[in-house]
């Protein structure tokens, strides 16, 4: 019971951050199935099954408050579903043992560019309102496809900072088309898996309840989008998962590190990991006092002498 009710809070939370960052579920709840012990393909594959649910309600929700492009939807999502297709069928081949530290590699590499990319730069805003071309989508959505059913998660990690970095979609709605085009993968990908190792190697019961925690999470992050700082959200998600997949790394038969380096490791990721959530939110407040100066001075320039 206490093993489902902590699910139940990580897809609550997985979903919480994904629809506010358009990016994090498959790999926040990945990487807490690869921890309690899961296989790679089958940890996989029950998150994306649980997705299908999550992916479509959290579509719904940003469609309702106006954050969805559907032409990008169209664009990204199609090929992306051939690429997860393939993803999973080649997870599927893996063996256990050389799954866990393959798909652990994947998610530490996503968890380091989220910590990276928000830490650093924060949203990219230019080029707005230029289109996004099916040259640039298209390949695009076949890679994030493939990553996200490797891994386990990749679809928004690898899909909204590229758009983001264009500048050409504005944030909520780059968050709002990635979220919603991730219900084709999340079909995709359980498909491939269902035909790759079957329907007996994965626990419903988990699928559910990671399924309830996102649906119940879904509507309140489409609201928060609009409201939570995406930058300081990065940063610790990003901690999170970096932590998380080097201990997976150091106890597996890879590399086999004993105790002093395993600790030494997690003070030290500690450390850069509450550094880095420091400088988002110091970064964060700059900017904010800076857009508060600049519109004084717009109003001000505007109110006749």
């Amino acid at each position: 019971m206490r093993a489902l009710i902590l699910l139940g809070l990580v897809g609550f939370a997985a979903q919480l951050v994904d629809g506010s960052l358009g990016m994090a579920y498959g790999v926040t709840s990945t990487t807490l199935l690869l921890a309690i012990g899961t296989n790679a393909a089958a940890a996989s594959a029950t998150v994306h099954l649980a997705e299908i649910g999550t992916t479509l309600a959290s579509g719904i929700s940003h469609w309702r408050f106006g954050n969805v492009d559907w032409k990008v939807v169209a664009k990204i999502g199609i090929p992306g579903a051939v690429g997860a297709f393939a993803g999973a069928t080649f997870l599927s081949s893996l063996s256990t043992e050389l799954g866990a530290p393959i798909m652990s590699i994947i998610l530490l590499s996503l968890g380091v560019y989220i910590l990276i990319r928000f830490t650093a730069f924060g949203l990219p805003r230019g080029n707005l309102g230029k289109p996004l071309r099916k040259r640039f989508l298209a390949p695009l959505g076949l890679l994030a496809g493939f990553v996200d059913a490797t891994g386990g998660g990749g679809w928004g990690p690898v899909g909204t900072p590229a758009i983001l970095a264009s500048g050409r979609l504005e944030p909520r709605k780059v968050i709002g088309s990635i979220d919603a085009s991730e219900f084709l993968i999340a079909l995709a990908a359980s498909a491939g898996f269902l035909i790759g190792i079957g329907s007996e190697n994965i626990d419903f019961g988990w699928v559910g309840v990671l399924l309830l925690g996102g649906i119940i999470a879904a509507p309140i992050a489409a609201w928060l989008v609009r409201h939570i700082p995406p930058r300081i959200l990065g940063s610790a998600v990003g901690g999170v998962i970096v932590l998380t997949n080097v201990r997976t790394l150091l106890r597996s038969d890879w590399i086999d590190a004993n105790s002093t380096v395993q600790t030494i490791a997690y003070i030290t990721i500690a450390v850069l990991w509450a550094a880095a959530i420091t400088y988002s939110v110091r970064a964060y407040r700059r900017d904010k006092a800076a857009e508060a100066l600049e519109a004084q001075s717009e109003r001000r320039e505007a109110t006749p002498a």
